[in-house]
């Protein structure tokens, strides 16, 4: 059974019976005979598809939106957001998908030599809880408009959000079979990897989950796209705009109630304007309300679990044991649901367990960097490279960029996924890209063709 707990109050919201066997067989069956006829309609049809769904999401942003509200607890407001957001990857790349994948003619002894994109396959997809709809479009957009079928394994804990995002399609009039939810235990998506008629995977979720299915992708001599965790650093220099960057750092830190892989995590700022840095975050993160996610003036809903929000304290209450300062928050409040207040833990080094380990919720980590080069080496020590931020003399950033161990940087600004733009990590944070012109390349097959007769 997938069951939907309300983060709220704690209780169960809803059930959903999982696939069985035969409605499985059904799933796979049918996005293999789509895709047949789905891989040879023009970019147009396709197009018309994603921008029917993109309609619809955006006639119906507030039920959607209330959906991930009450199986994850996002604030109303973001939620709203995210449907918005959800629509305009769709349409971005029912719009370039075309000339992202244009052939590339490249000159060779032949008469015509090029490359072309052609479609694999149906493709798994196997998302997280805690961007329900965001994360599937910037996983079917790109994929559906290179000509694949999507197969959605969505989050257990977010059943309902899956099974609307499905409906979506049937509602559009998509051709049956070209985007389907599977609703599943996650102990049985090994089966689906392994079956023949799936040709790859995109997976979100934790680098222990992605070691998982990399390897089980791997020993199918299987394709996959990993988008993993991270430990995102947020270098402030003493040149840096404090006033710009505490606003920033602060809505990188709570947004999504700091559950967001590309978050600000540690923030790492050198000697000279620590004390002033760690004084702004403080002014700002203690004006924030901390409520019911259904309420507009909340800021901070709860954390999405009991388990994740009991992991989060264990990291607060172990940094705090080894020597960090907690000059807010720090305590699970007596309510019911499964809120965390908003925690802000200074003087942190990089021995403790708030530095070491990914913290997923509204918790601020101050670490202080003797200089520059200290910073650099601060912010690469990590097994994790998804985003960094960079707040400084803009020069001085987009130098300090190629120095630091991640897949993508912002300088003087929040780090953040568009669709416009390519996404991703590398080290335990995953390899491969999503969204942008890359992430539509991901999927396909780079097929080179040569043209006779040959050239002298």
């Amino acid at each position: 059974m997938l069951t939907a707990i309300n983060p709220t109050t704690g209780k169960v919201l809803n059930e959903v019976e999982p696939a069985t066997p035969e409605q499985l067989e059904t799933i796979l069956s049918r996005a293999d005979s789509a895709y047949q006829t789905w891989r040879t309609t023009r970019f147009e049809e396709r197009a018309e598809i994603l921008r029917t769904v993109a309609k619809l999401m955006r006639e119906d942003t507030e039920n959607l939106a209330l959906l991930m509200t009450e199986e994850m607890g996002k604030p109303i407001r973001e939620a709203r957001g995210e449907v918005q957001k959800a629509a305009w990857c769709a349409e971005h790349y029912a719009d370039n998908a075309e000339s992202y994948l244009k052939s590339h003619v490249i000159g060779s002894d032949a008469a015509l030599s090029y490359v072309h994109y052609l479609p694999l396959g149906p493709i798994l997809g196997i998302l997280p809880w805690n961007a329900p709809f965001w994360l599937a479009f910037r996983f079917c957009a790109p994929t559906l408009m290179a000509g694949n079928t999507c197969v959605m394994k969505h989050d257990p804990h977010v059943p309902a959000c899956g099974i609307a995002i499905g409906k979506l399609f049937e509602k559009a009039g998509a051709p049956v079979g070209i985007f389907q939810n599977l609703p599943l235990e996650t102990p049985k998506v090994e089966s689906v990897i392994r079956d023949k008629r799936i040709k790859a995977v995109s997976f979100t979720g934790s680098d222990k989950g992605g070691a998982a299915v990399a390897s089980i992708a791997a020993s199918e001599i299987k394709h996959s796209v990993l988008e993993l965790g991270g430990s995102d650093p947020c270098i402030v220099l003493a040149d840096a705009d404090l006033e710009q960057a505490a606003d920033v750092i602060t809505l990188s830190r709570i947004i999504n109630a700091g559950q967001s892989c590309i978050a600000a995590k540690r923030i790492i700022v050198e000697a000279p304007v620590y004390d002033d840095m760690v004084r702004l975050l403080k002014l700002r993160l203690e004006k924030l309300k901390v409520g019911d996610p259904r309420e507009e003036s909340t800021d901070i809903g709860p954390i999405a679990r009991a388990d994740l929000r009991d992991n989060l304290h264990r990291q607060v209450l172990q940094s705090i044991e080894a020597g960090a300062k907690c000059l807010l928050g720090g305590d699970i409040p007596n309510n019911p649901g499964y809120f965390y207040p908003v925690t802000l833990l200074s003087d942190v080094t990089e021995s403790m367990v708030a530095a070491c380990e990914e913290t997923f919720g509204p918790v601020a980590v101050v670490m202080k960097a003797v200089d520059e080069e200290d910073a650099i080496r601060m912010a690469n020590n990590t097994d994790y490279g998804l985003a960094a931020g960079v707040w400084t003399d803009a020069k001085k950033g987009e130098a300090l960029a190629r120095r630091l161990d991640t897949g993508q940087v912002a300088i003087n600004g929040i780090v953040k996924t568009d669709p416009r733009l390519p996404s991703g990590g590398i080290k335990r944070s995953g390899f491969g890209r999503e969204l942008g012109p890359h992430g539509i390349h991901e999927f396909v097959n780079a097929q080179q063709v040569w043209v006779g007769p040959k050239q002298e």
